[in-house]
């Protein structure tokens, strides 16, 4: 009866019961770091799609201030009058370059802000402040009607809050850019409404891999998102278009051609980028003054081309649907191509993904429009070589066909045109990679890879560039009441054991402790070091990232202990970051 109602000894049994659960729960659902990684990746899906609305409203609200906010920046800027269609881009490429020079105050302390660079090259940090300007400035320039992507920001923002998830958890450098690299894909898949896209668009362009150690995170943070926005919103399909279809087999013989237009157009289009930026840096203007003169020669075409304003989202759904003539279209294609170089040499923030969207579905509505008067049978629609165009365009700009096809599918949900769409992608994308080796991103991230601060390199990475410090441990003579209340706390399957000088002695395994849950009299009786494996595995802080992936091999551990040469205990090694830093590093290493 003395032992029931001791206090330690109740205690003792309750601790017992629990980690008797905890045990039942480990043998039965095997939660492992993986699935935790899945958990965080939806939450950062989460973050993303918040942020991408909050974005899209208040760049809603800042085209209502410039025009009317119950209709698109087309229509307001067509309702203007001449001076009005001036005045607003002029005006706001003025405003985001006031934002940005106030906001160089800000961030002149801290690095760049690109999400591209903190996953490739960077260690997973995305400045706050730096993000937020560089957003806000968007707002402005995309709101004035700017030939500019709202995708940019909203990507922004949701890489830079996934960041910030993982330096609130610790996470580790390969841990961080994974993390980052999921609210990039939900920035993507909020903005076109198309999860799978979403997440081969940092899987194929940034990531280079599609190994499912990444894929799968990217593609739960970019499912949950695009849910998160349908909940949220009236989202439904970017695209509405009338069902497409392949009337003739003659039709792939000019898919074939209109994909190497648009391989050989793409290069082209991505060197007058480079050019008009080349053009306004060499003004030596200061910024305000900059994307002024972008914003102005904006409001110049649109005094009689108002479909220059915008990412050119309105104009490539009237060529969907029909409602332009082939005619108008041929000076509306050579204004908005000029406005795209005038916005995006001047600095303005934001994307180029949907007015290559906007030029791909121009090139293939006049060219299948040639073919019809030329040859009826093998193009009945040139609005289906509108739609194909568009991702053979985007395909052959971005490098990427896969993300490319995807897009384009989810973006319309028109099956039947994936035939030609696959075709017409691939070989707009080797002519592309024919006539130059760059693509709308490898050019910036080439940049920055050249001006950052050099680090090792991949293949010289060690055990102890991925070490995660302080792990859960026990002294050698600690009680069983002990080491269950730790195994209670902690979220691992193995505690490590030390001695008094922190030298490493073995590991104890939840597995282990599990004979004594059903035996308090006996568990008492028990400390560490009478339960420990002194053979547990091992790996020098040293060893290469090869060395140590062959110390999991047989052993059923999520961590292993990192053990100085003297055998102190250094910390632990997680199998899911030396996994991923085994695909970073393939990626590196490859051609």
């Amino acid at each position: 009866m003395k032992a029931v109602t001791d206090p330690a000894a109740l205690l003792m049994k309750r601790v017992l019961r629990l980690l008797r659960w905890r045990l039942w729960i480990q043998e039965k659902l095997q939660p492992t770091e993986w699935q935790a990684t899945l958990l965080w990746a939806a939450l950062a899906g989460f973050l993303g799609a918040l942020a991408s609305l909050v974005f899209s409203g208040l760049a809603e609200g800042v085209h209502g201030f410039f025009g009317r906010a119950n209709v698109d920046v087309v229509d307001s800027m067509r309702q203007l009058p001449w001076w009005g269609r001036l005045i607003v881009p002029t005006a706001g490429g003025a405003c985001a370059g006031l934002v940005l020079l106030f906001g160089q105050r800000l961030t002149r302390a801290q690095s760049s802000t690109d999400y591209m660079e903190a996953i490739v090259i960077g260690n997973g940090h995305v400045p706050i402040r730096a993000s937020l300007v560089k957003s806000t400035a968007a707002l402005f320039s995309i709101g004035s009607g700017g030939s500019i992507g709202r995708e940019g920001p909203m990507v922004q923002l949701a890489a830079m809050l996934a960041s910030l998830v993982g330096r609130w958890r610790l996470f580790t450098p390969p841990q961080l850019r994974l993390i980052v690299a999921c609210g990039a894909s939900a920035g993507i898949a909020s903005a076109y409404n198309a999860p799978i896209a979403g997440s081969f668009f940092v899987a194929e362009i940034i990531l280079g891999t599609i190994a499912m150690e990444s894929l799968g995170p990217l593609a739960v943070s970019a499912v949950v998102a695009t849910l998160t926005v349908r909940v949220l919103t009236a989202a439904h399909v970017l695209y509405r278009v009338p069902a497409f279809q392949l009337n003739s087999p003659w039709e792939m013989g000019p898919y074939v051609v209109l994909g190497l237009i648009a391989g050989s157009m793409a290069p082209w289009f991505l060197s007058s980028l480079k050019q008009a930026e080349k053009f306004f840096v060499s003004l030596r203007l200061p910024i305000v003054a900059r994307l002024a003169l972008g914003g102005l020669a904006v409001g110049v075409m649109a005094i009689n081309v108002p479909q220059v304003a915008g990412n050119g989202y309105s104009v490539v759904v009237d060529i969907l649907n029909g409602r332009l003539f082939w005619v108008a279209l041929i000076g509306i294609f050579a204004c908005k191509w000029l406005a795209t170089m005038a916005s995006f040499g001047s600095g303005a923030p934001g994307g180029v993904f949907t007015p290559s969207l906007f030029v791909g579905a121009s090139t293939g509505f006049l060219f299948g429009t040639l073919v019809h008067a030329v040859w009826p049978v093998a193009a009945l629609d040139p609005r289906a070589f509108a739609l194909v165009g568009m991702g053979a365009f985007l395909s052959a700009a971005s490098h990427a066909p896969v993300m490319a096809v995807i897009l384009l599918f989810e973006m319309t949900l028109s099956y039947d045109i994936i035939l030609p769409l696959m075709l017409c992608s691939v070989v707009a994308y080797y002519t592309s990679r024919g006539i130059a080796s760059t693509s709308l991103y490898s050019e910036s991230l080439k940049k920055k890879a050249q001006s950052a601060d050099s680090s090792p390199p991949f293949a010289e990475t060690r055990v102890a560039d991925l070490t995660r410090a302080k792990p859960p441990v026990v002294l050698e003579n600690a009680r069983f009441a002990d080491i269950a209340k730790t195994f209670f706390g902690v979220r691992v399957t193995n505690l490590y054991v030390v001695d008094r000088e922190g030298k490493f002695l073995g590991a104890v395994s939840l597995h282990d402790i599990k004979p004594y849950l059903g035996e308090p009299d006996l568990a008492e009786l028990v400390i560490a070091r009478d339960i420990l494996h002194e053979d547990f595995p091992r790996v020098a802080p040293e060893q290469s990232l090869a060395e140590a992936l062959g110390k999991f091999l047989g052993v059923v551990a999520e961590r292993l202990p990192v053990v100085e040469a003297d055998g102190t205990l250094r910390g632990s090694l997680a199998k899911g970051d030396l996994l991923l830093a085994l695909v970073e590093r393939r990626k590196a290493l490859s051609p």
